[in-house]
C-alpha cells in the first residue's frame, strides 16, 4: 500500500476496523457509559460484581486504565502514522488489539473468580502490546520527539500494574500509588499534547476567521519551564500525597499552567464550540492542581475524592470527549463544527464534574449528588455514542474501491 487512505481501501471488512480510532472511541464511550450504569447502583448497595476490587477501586480502575485505556490508543494508532509517516494499522490486527482491551474489562469485572496475576496479565495485554507497536513505529520513522509520547504510556501502564499489585494485596487501591502514578501520567499527557493541539487547533480557527491575532506559539521557554514544574509536582503528589511541600509545589504549577492556557487566546474561541471545549478541557489540568493543593494544605476544604475528580472527570473526562469529536468529525469527513447535539454531551460532562465536586464540599446531600453526576456522564457519553456511532461504523461515500 503506497497511503494510508489506499491502505482503508483494501479493506474489506468491517469499517469500524479500517482506523484506530473508531472501534477504540466508540468502544471507549460505550464503556463509560456501561461502567457508570453499573456504578450508580454499587455505590447505593444495590448490586455486587464479582470483582476482587472494592467497589471504590474498580470504579476508579475502570474508568483510568480502562475508559482512558481505550481513548489513548485510539488516539496514538490514530496520530503516530501522521507522526512518523509510515501506514495505519488496520484490520484484524487491529480488532486483536481491541480484543485485548474487552479481555482485560472481563477479568477484571469477574477477577473474583480468576488468579490475580491472571487478571493483571489480562488487563496490562493491551498497553504492553501497544508500546510495543508504537515504538516500533517511532523508531522506525526516526520520530524521535514523539519517544516522550511513549515514555508517558510506559509510566500510565506502570501505574495500572501497581494498582493490581496493591489490590492484590488487600490495600485501598484506589487511593494508592498506583492510582496516583496513573493519573499523573495521564495529566501530563494531557499538558504534554494538549500544550501542542490546543494553541495549534485555535490559531487554525482565528485563522479561518481572518483574526489578526494569534495564541502564543507553544513549546516556548515558559510552556517547558511549567511542564517541568508540573512533571515535578505529580512526581512529589505520588510519592509525597499529603506532605505540605507537594501543597505548595501543586499550587504553583497550577499558577504557571493558568499563565500557559491564557496565552493562548482561549476567550476568543465562544463562538466555535468545538475548539473552546479544548481550552475548557485544559483548565481542569489547573484548577485540578489548585484544588488538590486547597486539600492538602487545608484537609477538608473540598474532600480529596471531589479535588481528584477535577482531574478525573475534568481534565480527563472533558479533553478526551474534545478530542473524541473532533477527529471523529475531521477522520470522517464531516464538517469541524460542533452541532447543538454536541453542545449538549460537553454541557452534560461539564455538569458532571460540578456535581462531583459539590459531593466533596456537601457530604450531607452527596449521596444525590453522586447519582446526578452519574446520570450526567452517562448522558455525555450515550450521547457521543447516539451522535458519532453512526460515523464510527461506517466509511464516508466514495471511500472503497
Amino acid at each position: 500500500m503506497s497511503s494510508t487512505a489506499a491502505q482503508i481501501r483494501a479493506w474489506h471488512g468491517p469499517a469500524i476496523l479500517s482506523y484506530g480510532f473508531r472501534p477504540f472511541f466508540l468502544g471507549a464511550a460505550l464503556w463509560a457509559m456501561l461502567s457508570m450504569a453499573l456504578w450508580v447502583p454499587m455505590l447505593a448497595g444495590r448490586m455486587i460484581l464479582p470483582t476482587a476490587f472494592d467497589p471504590v477501586s474498580w470504579h476508579a480502575h475502570e474508568f483510568l486504565f480502562g475508559y482512558l485505556g481505550a481513548v489513548i490508543a485510539g488516539f496514538l494508532l490514530t496520530a503516530v502514522p501522521n507522526w512518523t509517516g509510515r501506514l495505519p494499522i488496520v484490520g484484524w490486527p487491529l480488532g486483536g488489539l481491541v480484543a485485548l482491551w474487552i479481555a482485560g474489562r472481563v477479568a477484571v469485572a469477574v477477577s473474583q473468580t480468576l488468579p490475580a496475576v491472571a487478571v493483571a496479565v489480562a488487563d496490562m495485554s493491551l498497553p504492553v502490546v501497544l508500546g510495543a507497536v508504537l515504538a516500533r513505529e517511532i523508531v522506525a520513522g526516526r520520530n524521535w520527539r514523539n519517544l516522550i509520547v511513549l515514555g508517558m504510556l510506559a509510566v500510565f501502564a506502570a501505574g495500572n500494574a501497581l494498582f493490581h499489585w496493591e489490590a492484590a494485596r488487600g490495600g485501598y487501591a484506589a487511593q494508592g500509588h498506583g492510582l496516583r502514578l496513573g493519573l499523573g501520567a495521564a495529566i501530563m499527557m494531557i499538558a504534554v499534547i494538549g500544550g501542542r493541539v490546543v494553541p495549534s487547533f485555535t490559531r487554525n480557527w482565528l485563522v479561518k476567521r481572518q483574526s489578526v491575532l494569534r495564541p502564543s506559539p507553544p513549546m516556548q521557554r515558559f510552556d517547558k519551564a511549567a511542564l517541568v514544574v508540573l512533571l515535578a509536582a505529580l512526581v512529589q503528589w505520588v510519592i509525597w500525597p499529603l506532605h505540605v511541600a507537594t501543597g505548595a509545589a501543586l499550587l504553583l504549577a497550577g499558577a504557571l499552567h493558568l499563565g500557559r492556557l491564557a496565552r493562548w487566546s482561549g476567550h476568543r474561541t465562544w463562538p466555535e464550540p468545538l475548539v473552546a471545549v479544548l481550552h475548557a478541557g485544559y483548565a481542569f489540568v489547573p484548577l485540578g492542581a489548585l484544588a488538590v493543593a486547597a486539600e492538602i494544605l487545608m484537609p477538608g476544604s473540598l474532600g480529596m475524592a471531589g479535588a481528584q475528580h477535577l482531574w478525573m472527570a475534568g481534565a480527563i473526562g472533558l479533553m478526551t470527549l474534545a478530542v473524541m469529536t473532533r477527529a471523529t468529525l475531521g477522520h470522517t469527513g464531516q464538517a469541524l463544527t460542533a452541532g447543538p447535539g454536541t453542545v449538549a454531551i460537553y454541557a452534560a460532562l461539564l455538569v458532571t464534574v460540578l456535581l462531583r465536586l459539590a459531593a466533596g464540599l456537601w457530604p450531607g446531600i452527596a449521596g444525590a449528588l453522586h447519582i446526578g453526576a452519574g446520570l450526567a456522564w452517562i448522558g455525555a457519553f450515550g450521547g457521543f455514542a447516539l451522535i458519532y456511532g453512526g460515523p464510527l461504523l461506517r466509511l464516508p461515500a466514495g471511500t472503497r474501491i
